[in-house]
């Protein structure tokens, strides 16, 4: 005889009761019908066809996973903290429980692998310099990809970082001038009057060349007779002995040449004259997106800064502001000392060039005043002109001194002027910089070459204000000696 089930005694998971064959569902009472009682309830009726159990056994199984999943990842966050930490407070800091690895059965059916490899079982198995320099590799990667596509964007917007660059040169050398006029009148008006004052010592100087090479023009056109006639006798009767006719004849030769190229690449040279108008157009355009940037830096770049920073999270601040802080000091410092430089350049150039009785000296000058925002190759170029223009008026002799008072004024330049002016803002060994105006000139032409100088001795600079520096090593090194076995 079957033996009824009562709820308090429920059946296993594996092995559910026996439903005796007198008790039948109705389908019309939803009642459960048994020997010696009634009616059972529907908690009765769960109990006694297992169903009630196993739904129990699914909630036991569930809150075992759960437990799983956060001892797991309770491991992972003291993994990291170890990793991030110093080994003192790695050993400090209390372990966390234990990870079970045995499986969780949620029902006969479904069961959890016997062991689970976690990603710090992995990383642990590794060497820590195998650790290290992935990571570091990886983060250097990224340094790169991020450098890339910086230089990427700023190639396909070249004549607007060209605009941005020279507003910060601007603002850079007149940011002295207008924090002088702001102390009698306000902040607009003084950019504006600092402004005119350049401008104006600018149309001065160009007025002043002209009217000078004007004033000298027909006394250069017979110097340059006569240069060009000490040319010929030292062609003729120098080490290489060439007659007029073989001069004249390769003039000729020269001059056929030029003519034939110029019928010949007649409409090529047409589309570039046109192109050449448009680059005019665009270098005013440029000047005009200089000068407006510039405004608006001068007068209101303090407002413009702190309402920059106060997008930035508060953590972020105090860093951003000490690393702009550190850049913006070296590239005001290597702009203004610059303009000194090449300033001080060119009066002593022009000064030299006047005594030696060299014609067009101011021009002259205003050349090495340029070419001393080129660096490396900027002087010598002025220099070469300078020497060129020297032998045509003067002579061989006359070439001769000026090359070599040019260079002394370079030497003058390289040795006193710049370490006085630009010695505490621009502190660059100069293999780094002929390796920097290399890659400018490579990448970028002679934009790059004027702007890799700067650009280096600002991302220098703002490395060295975030970068916390070791006890530096003294003394004298120990030799090495190789290893004994």
């Amino acid at each position: 005889m079957a033996t009824n089930s009562s709820p308090s005694q429920e059946p296993t998971q594996d092995a559910p009761p026996e439903v005796p064959e007198s008790s039948q569902t109705s389908d019309s009472h939803q009642t459960v019908q048994g020997p010696g009682s009634g009616k059972k309830s529907a908690r009765e009726t769960l109990s006694s066809s297992g169903l009630l159990s196993r739904l129990k056994s699914a909630r036991t199984a569930l809150d075992r996973g759960i437990d799983w999943a956060e001892r797991r990842r309770q491991a992972d966050r003291d993994y990291q903290l170890r990793w991030e930490s110093t080994p003192e407070e790695a050993e400090s800091r209390p372990a966390a429980p234990p990870v079970s690895t045995t499986h969780v059965r949620v029902a006969p059916s479904v069961s959890f692998p016997e062991t689970v490899t976690t990603r710090s079982s992995v990383m642990d198995s590794l060497p820590a310099w195998l650790v290290r320099g992935g990571m570091g590799a990886w983060l250097g990667l990224g340094i790169i990809i991020v450098i890339g596509l910086i230089f990427y964007a700023t190639s396909q917007v070249i004549p607007v970082f060209i605009g941005l660059f020279m507003a910060l040169v601007f603002t850079s050398i007149l940011q002295p001038m207008v924090n002088l006029f702001a102390k009698i009148m306000p902040r607009y008006p003084a950019t504006f009057l600092a402004l005119l004052t350049t401008i104006g010592a600018i149309a001065g100087l160009v007025t002043y060349v002209v009217t000078s090479v004007t004033s000298q023009w027909s006394s250069l056109a017979s110097q340059f007779g006569d240069g060009l006639n000490t040319i010929m006798d030292f062609l003729e009767n120098g080490p290489l002995h060439l007659t007029q006719q073989q001069i004249y004849h390769q003039l000729q030769l020269w001059l056929r040449q030029g003519q034939h190229y110029l019928q010949s690449n007649a409409p090529s040279l047409a589309s570039e004259l046109l192109s050449n108008a448009s680059a005019v157009i665009d270098v005013l355009t440029v000047l005009a997106l200089a000068l407006f940037v510039t405004i608006f830096f001068l007068a209101s770049g303090g407002r413009m800064w702190r309402w920059f920073l106060n997008e930035l999270p508060a953590t972020m601040r105090e860093s951003t502001h000490r690393a702009a802080g550190a850049g913006w000091y070296t590239f005001a410092g290597y702009a203004r000392g610059t303009v000194l430089v090449a300033l001080t350049d060119a009066i002593m150039a022009g000064i030299f060039l006047q005594l030696v009785g060299i014609p067009l000296a101011a021009p002259l000058a205003v050349l090495v005043f340029i070419g001393a925002f080129i660096p490396i190759i900027g002087a010598p170029l002025a220099m070469l002109v300078a020497m060129v223009v020297a032998l045509a008026s003067g002579g061989f002799v006359t070439m001769i001194v000026v090359g070599v008072g040019v260079a002394g004024i370079g030497q003058i330049e390289g040795h006193i002027l710049q370490p006085l002016i630009m010695g505490r803002q621009v502190s660059l060994h100069p293999v780094v910089v002929i390796i920097g105006v290399a890659l400018g000139t490579y990448a970028a032409g002679l934009l790059g070459a004027i702007v890799a100088v700067p650009l280096i001795s600002v991302l220098w600079s703002v490395y060295s204000e975030l970068h916390t520096k070791d006890a530096p090593v003294t003394g004298e090194l120990p030799a090495y000696s190789s290893r004994k076995e």
